[in-house]
């Protein structure tokens, strides 16, 4: 009847186009001829299998020490597992809490708490993490040691083991060999691991291997050492500089600009000084008139961006990369925000203070960051920030910063807010939070496009206190429209309301059965049904 590869082919192309050799007669008697073959054919294939040598079975899976799930909170972490599969076919949710949104808010509250996942649900868990990496730290902390177990069994879920044995070596003392015969994202996430535990121990074993790693290798393992940067690391970062790679480069030179005792910081400050002073009518600035050599190894471009004049990017970086206490010193002992209110000749305030603003940032220095933001600009005031007002507040203290951005939503509303609104501590605190509401109210009231606030909206339901569900429940119901507002408008309006007020009220009872408290207003919550029935 010939080859295997003969038949598949004669039933792919048909008996009337192909007929496999030795079947006769007519279309319908050559079918049949051809599956009794075929038949034929796969009895023979079965036969000449032989039998495989039986694999070894696994270790038994690590105890896990931790507490158990409540009954409660467990019946909550499935209904959360099944429903996120669904949001992407459901389209519009209308006024239904996003489920798939709420499951990292509470896989970060059941880490704090301190428990373990249910076995039967660990599978769920991998496949969630696996789809979405902003879940993966939490979802594996809660997964714990049997969570690793499992995914040793499953090849789709290998990402575990590349996140999990940097713990696991660092812990074991293995950590070299899995230096040096682990995959990149193993050894990133081993160096990221060590820089928490003994920043020393990480720098000497990325130093044993520097010499015979890749260029882009180098850089992402120096951009490690941002965790536990100390002036311990100078040392290392200065040969860097002199790194083949401008990139890595670069980086180096960033890194030690961040540290305002090392050396390369001293020869910037040296040079932003002779730059800037202080005249009697104001700050004059000299910008240079060439890179050399020095200033290029030490970190900076030489070729400007695109509309960009040389002379001002150069100046940026020589500032920037200055120690900010030089600059008191260089005003005659001024504070940073007397400095900051010197008059700046000849146009040159806007890249002098972004400079400043760069400088803040990278050194954590909460003292020039609030000087830099200054209060909240007045309602009646155009809001002419320079820098990044969103990388300035996050250095300031959360209680400061919250307080901050409040009065400035209250003066000017959400349009301008967002990025701030993103490095505020969650929960939000109350007078950010009412301050939040109160404006989405105000933007509602004067017919603003509603759509333009879906990203504040999906911000609040992720950031403000579940204590807030009361005053957001007072604007669910749907507003008469203005006559110049977008159709439907209030509808929209109306449903985003009741899906915060819902989120939120879901946030509190999902805190409550993680506790083991009292659900908040008591009897039990019920959500909208997820995929097979299920429901909360």
């Amino acid at each position: 009847m010939g080859s295997w590869d003969d038949l598949v082919g004669s039933a792919l192309l048909g008996t009337e186009r192909r007929r496999p050799a030795g079947v006769v007669g007519d279309a319908e008697e050559a079918a049949a001829a051809l599956l009794d073959a075929a038949a034929g054919g796969v009895v023979r294939r079965r036969a000449g299998v032989r039998p495989a040598v039986a694999g070894q079975r696994p270790v038994a899976a690590p105890a896990d020490r931790r507490p158990e799930l409540p009954q409660a909170a467990r019946r909550r972490l499935a209904m959360l597992l099944a429903d996120r599969t669904a949001d992407a076919a459901r389209g519009r949710r209308g006024a239904a809490p996003n489920l798939a949104e709420l499951l990292p808010q509470w896989l970060a509250a059941a880490r704090r708490e301190g428990y373990a996942a249910p076995h039967a649900l660990l599978p769920a868990l991998l496949d969630a993490a696996r789809a979405r990496t902003d879940l993966r730290a939490d979802a594996l902390a809660l997964a714990g040691p049997r969570g690793l177990w499992l995914a040793a069994l499953n090849p789709d879920w290998k990402f575990a083991l590349r996140v999990g044995q940097g713990a696991v070596a660092v812990q074991d003392g293995d950590a070299r060999k899995l230096w040096e015969e682990g995959l990149f994202a193993e050894r990133i996430a081993l160096l990221t691991r060590m820089r928490l535990a003994d920043p020393a121990a990480a720098l000497a074993l990325l130093d044993s291997s520097w010499r015979t790693e890749r260029a882009e290798d180098r850089l992402m393992f120096l951009d490690a050492l941002r965790t536990g940067l100390s002036g311990a690391d100078e040392e290392f970062l200065e040969q860097a500089l002199s790194d083949r790679s401008r990139n890595v480069r670069t980086t180096a030179a960033e890194l030690l600009s961040a540290l305002p005792g090392s050396a390369l910081a001293a020869r910037m400050a040296d040079r932003a000084r002779s730059c800037v002073s202080l005249g009697p009518d104001g700050i004059t600035v000299e910008a240079p008139y060439a890179c050399d050599p020095a200033m290029e190894r030490d970190g900076v471009a030489a070729k400007p961006p695109s509309g960009r004049g040389e002379r001002a990017w150069w100046l940026g970086q020589l500032v920037d990369s200055a120690p900010l206490p030089a600059w008191p010193q260089r005003f005659g002992g001024r504070t940073p925000e007397e400095i900051i209110a010197l008059p700046v000749l000849d146009d040159w305030q806007p890249d002098l203070h972004a400079a400043w603003c760069r400088a803040a940032v990278r050194q954590r220095d909460i003292g020039w960051a609030r000087a830099l933001l200054g209060p909240p600009p007045q309602s009646s005031a155009p809001v002419t920030a320079v820098g990044d007002p969103a990388k300035l507040l996050s250095i300031l203290p959360s209680p400061e910063r919250a307080e901050w951005v409040a009065r400035f939503v209250e003066a000017h509303g959400l349009s301008e807010a967002f990025q701030m609104l993103g490095v505020c501590a969650v929960p939000w605190s109350r007078p950010l939070g009412r301050a939040v509401v109160d404006a989405l109210e105000i933007a509602r009231d004067g017919g603003s496009y509603p759509w333009s606030f879906s990203g504040v909206m999906g911000l609040a339901e992720r950031c403000l206190d579940p204590d807030a569900a009361d005053q957001v429940a007072a604007l669910t119901a749907a507003a008469e429209e203005p006559r110049d507002s977008s159709p439907g408008a209030g509808t929209y309006w109306a449903e985003a309301f009741q899906r915060l007020t819902g989120t939120l009220r879901l946030r509190a009872v999902m805190l409550a059965e993680l506790r083991g408290t009292p659900i908040p207003g008591g009897g039990t919550q019920t959500t909208p049904a997820g995929p097979a029935g299920h429901a909360g």
